[in-house]
């Protein structure tokens, strides 16, 4: 009889791994998965310090007291995010950046998926969604 662990380990596990395999894809093109992920905000359009942390406030380590500060002063020291009296924007070598990183996080998530139909992929989404709502979560 196969013993079947419960859902934490599952969401632990693969949360582990998927930070694991993007911190490993981006560090060799110098780039960390919070900077990738201040990258695609800003790629939407300009946002405020505030607006940044609470975009990222789901990723970032309490324990390592990571911050989104830390990680835009780099972005803006390389030119990759320009800083205004407004606020953050995405610069052009930013774009430009975030153009060439695409492909290989592309990779990275289709490998992740891999075997899994986008209608599997859809239903784990909302299943989570519905389970994170059940335990308080109101976006």
């Amino acid at each position: 009889m196969t013993d079947h662990r419960p859902i934490g380990f599952w969401l632990k596990l693969v949360d582990r791994l998927i930070d694991e395999r993007f911190a490993d894809t981006l560090e060799e093109h110098g780039v960390t998965r919070r900077q990738w992920q201040l990258l695609n905000v800003l790629s939407r359009g300009p946002a405020t310090g505030t607006e940044l942390d609470a975009a990222l406030a789901p990723f970032l380590s309490a324990v390592d007291g990571e911050t989104v500060q830390e990680n835009l002063a780099e972005l803006v020291e390389s030119g990759w995010v320009a800083l205004s009296p407004s606020g953050y924007s995405l610069a052009d070598s930013g774009r430009t950046a975030l153009a060439a990183l695409s492909s290989t996080v592309d990779k990275t998530r289709a490998i992740t998926a891999d075997g899994i139909s986008a209608e599997q992929y859809a239903q784990t989404l909302d299943t989570l969604e519905r389970m994170a709502r059940n335990l308080g979560w109101n976006e």
